[in-house]
Order: structure tokens, then C-alpha cells, then sequence
């Protein structure tokens, strides 16, 4: 095929729908950043001292720097992936010296003029990109002990240096990939386990060290009765499992009482509803939920919830934007959301299932958990049902680092996809 078609259909070979949904989340966020924040003092919506005066730059730079992906050759992001990789470990590196310490993480680097550059966001993104990169390449299976190895540690590098920082909300994002390496063939065992880890984790908060390891001790001996008994080889497995599983129950213990800062520990108490503080530190959560039950089906209108005029939940036009659209827009403007969100997701993974490359499948199944990660955790810390620990919903909470990361991702995806025909990289 002539290697010079995609660029002759150009056009027509954009995915128009993904552009579209993309436009409308990026409105959306505009529009309750600016009801969120509003100074009637700066009434202009480009005033650049308003949060949604910066937004909207933000959203004009991600325009621009959109079109120039679409310009490019396809394979650049591939031949580019380790370089990108790089530079984000350098940036990580570097904010832990440099950093500016805000909200108890040093995640950011200052730019001057009231900007920020936050490097984790931009992990995530070049991340993905090494992770297609090295799982497309010749002879690599995640089944391989090696290649499964090598593939843990391109996404474990930046979870730890984001760690150190400490970021715990974009620290759990990356473990998210681990859906791409079950897509490439990974064992569904290791998505049992991780299911398996986040029950002990929620256990052993809730009740003591004793009874945990007396259900866990309980469950082995039944594994062994039922089906190990003439199985050695089994036996093992199952024994190796029960040493991991109490060495985490430990870890968790210990992790939660000496690593966790008092606000962290709290934070999951509440949502575990081992304690409650409407008034203190579950206020945030506390005050969210009632804007958004306020809103009740169709919402207050456009710039008249309370709860949002009055700056009752703080981190309004960031982590806690949902609030907003659920109280002035109401039931039914939370569920138009939510369909945007489900609508990109689906289309992307129908998008992943569609190329001929593996580096652009791959990558797409990366896109895909990243944001349906995003969305699942933001929203679910804003009515209570996961802890606070601060990440953005995409294109929609306040913030150019967040912005730009999601869009340079999702327009390397529209483009790797415009040449789905033309190349195969």
C-alpha cells in the first residue's frame, strides 16, 4: 500500500466522533470551572488571574498542540516512546528537588506567573507509550517471566519516584495498566489476586490482625481439602499464596500506622466508615455529597448552587468539580456526563480492537484504563465511595498539566488510528 495514503485522507480517516467528544468535556469544564470559581470582580471569561481564564488557554494550547499531533507521522510516537520515557523520569526526579509543596505533595514545578507544571501527569502518558512500545516489540510475551518483569518495571519506576513525593492518588493510577497486560495475554489470576489483595487491605483496617489471618488460614485449609489433596505441585502454589497473603496483611498494618500521614489514615477511615468526621476531615466528602443530592433531578441552574457560590467544598474547581455539575445540573446532567465518559471509553477500546499494529492497540487499552481510572476513582471519592486522594477528572477539573497530558493522549491515539491502514509500526 502507498505509505503516503493516510495523509492524502487525512480528513477522513480522524476519528471526528472521539474530536467531538473531546470538544464537549472540555466545554463542560469551562463552564463549571468558571460557575465554580466566578469573580465578579473578573467578569471577563479570559482573564487570566481567574482559574477559568487559565483554563481556557489551557484548552487553546491543547487545540493547537492537538492539530500539530495530527500532523506527524504516526510512527514518531513509537520511534520517540523511550525519549518521552526519559524526559518524564527526569522531570520526577528533578520536582523532588525543586518541587513546589502543595497540599502536603511536592508534585509540582513552578513556572512563574501563577503556573504549574505537574510531571506526574505527563508520566502517565509516556508510560503508556514505552509500555506499547516494548510489549509490540518482537518476541515479547507478558506470560514470559522476563518480559513480564521488564514490563512491571516500566510502569514501577515512576510509581515510585511519584511515591516519594508523596502522591498517593497518582501513585494507584498506574496500577491500572495492569488491564493492558491482561489484554496482552496476561493470566486472570493476576487480576483474582490484585481483587484478592484489596479485600485483605479492607479487612485488615477493619477488624484485627487475628480474625484476618484465622478467615485467611480458614480459606487455605479448604483450597488444600478440595482440590489439593493428590496435587503436590498445587499444594505449593496454595502454601506460597497463604506466605504472601499473611506477609501483605502484616504490611498493610505496618504501611498504614507508620508510613500514611494522620490525613491519609483518616481519609480511608471515613470512607471505611470506621470513624466519621463530617466537620473535620470528612467534610470535603461530607459537604460534596450534599451538593450533589441537592440537585436533585434537573439541578439549581447555571451558576446558582449554593453550595458552590458559598465555596462550601474546597478543591471545588479541581478534584471536587463533579459537585458542581451534579448540583447545578442535577441528576441529569450528572448522567450526560458520565455518558460522554463511558462513550470515549467504549469508543476506545473499539478503536484498540480495530488497528493492525499491536504498539496502537496496546496504547489504546493503556488510554482506556487510564481515564475509565480517572473517572471511576474522581467521581467516587466526590459521593463517598473511595477515599479522597485527589485526582483530576479528565478534561473537566481545573488544571493545564492535567489538560494537556489527557489531550496529547488522546490525540496521539486519533492519530495512530488515522493511519491504521497505511502502517504498521
Amino acid at each position: 500500500m502507498n505509505n503516503n495514503q493516510p495523509q492524502r485522507s487525512f480528513f477522513f480517516n480522524v476519528d471526528w466522533l472521539m474530536v467531538f467528544i473531546y470538544l464537549a468535556l472540555c466545554t463542560i469544564g469551562v463552564l463549571n470551572i468558571h460557575s465554580a470559581v466566578f469573580k465578579p470582580q473578573s467578569p471577563s471569561w479570559f482573564d487570566l488571574s481567574t482559574d477559568y481564564g487559565k483554563q481556557i488557554l489551557y484548552v487553546i494550547i491543547g487545540g493547537c498542540i492537538g492539530i500539530m499531533i495530527l500532523l506527524l507521522d504516526g510512527r514518531f510516537f513509537s520511534s520517540m516512546a523511550p525519549f518521552f520515557y526519559g524526559i518524564a523520569i527526569v522531570l520526577l526526579m528533578l520536582v523532588l528537588v525543586v518541587g513546589r509543596n502543595v497540599g502536603g505533595n511536592q508534585a509540582w514545578i513552578s513556572l512563574g506567573g501563577g503556573f504549574r507544571l505537574q510531571p506526574s501527569e505527563f508520566a502517565k502518558l509516556a508510560t503508556c507509550l514505552l509500555l506499547a512500545r516494548y510489549l509490540s516489540g518482537t518476541n515479547i510475551k507478558v506470560t514470559d517471566t522476563r518480559s513480564f518483569l521488564t514490563a512491571a518495571a516500566i510502569v514501577g519506576f515512576p510509581m515510585l519516584l511519584i511515591m516519594l513525593q508523596p502522591d498517593a492518588g497518582s501513585t494507584l493510577v498506574f496500577s491500572c495498566l495492569l488491564f493492558v497486560l491482561y489484554r496482552e495475554g496476561l493470566s486472570p489470576y493476576f487480576l483474582i489476586l490484585e481483587g484478592l489483595f484489596i479485600t485483605l487491605f479492607v479487612l485488615t483496617l477493619k477488624l484485627n490482625n487475628a480474625i484476618v489471618l484465622t478467615g485467611v488460614l480458614a480459606g487455605i485449609a479448604a483450597l488444600i481439602i478440595f482440590f489439593g489433596r493428590r496435587n503436590r505441585k498445587l499444594i505449593r502454589v496454595i502454601l506460597i499464596g497463604l506466605t504472601i497473603c499473611v506477609g501483605f496483611v502484616f504490611c498493610v498494618r505496618f504501611i498504614y500506622t507508620k508510613v500514611l500521614k494522620p490525613h491519609q489514615k483518616v481519609r480511608i477511615d471515613i470512607v471505611l466508615g470506621i470513624t466519621s468526621d463530617p466537620k473535620g476531615k470528612g467534610y470535603n466528602v461530607h459537604q460534596s455529597m450534599i451538593a450533589i443530592g441537592s440537585g436533585k433531578m434537573w439541578g439549581r441552574g447555571y451558576m446558582r448552587g449554593t453550595q458552590t457560590k458559598f465555596s462550601f467544598v474546597p478543591e471545588q474547581g479541581t478534584d471536587f468539580i463533579f459537585c458542581t455539575v451534579g448540583e447545578e445540573w442535577g441528576f441529569a446532567g450528572s448522567i450526560v456526563v458520565l455518558g460522554l465518559y463511558l462513550l470515549l471509553v467504549l469508543r476506545i477500546v473499539r478503536i484498540a480492537e480495530r488497528q493492525r499494529s499491536p504498539f496502537s492497540r496496546i496504547y489504546a487499552y493503556g488510554v482506556a484504563s487510564v481515564i475509565f481510572f480517572h473517572v471511576f476513582i474522581n467521581i467516587g471519592m466526590t459521593i463517598g465511595i473511595v477515599p479522597s486522594i485527589g485526582i483530576p477528572l479528565p478534561l473537566i477539573s481545573y488544571g493545564g498539566s492535567s489538560l494537556l497530558s489527557f489531550t496529547i493522549m488522546l490525540f496521539i491515539l486519533i492519530k495512530l488510528d488515522s493511519n491504521r491502514m497505511g502502517f504498521i509500526y
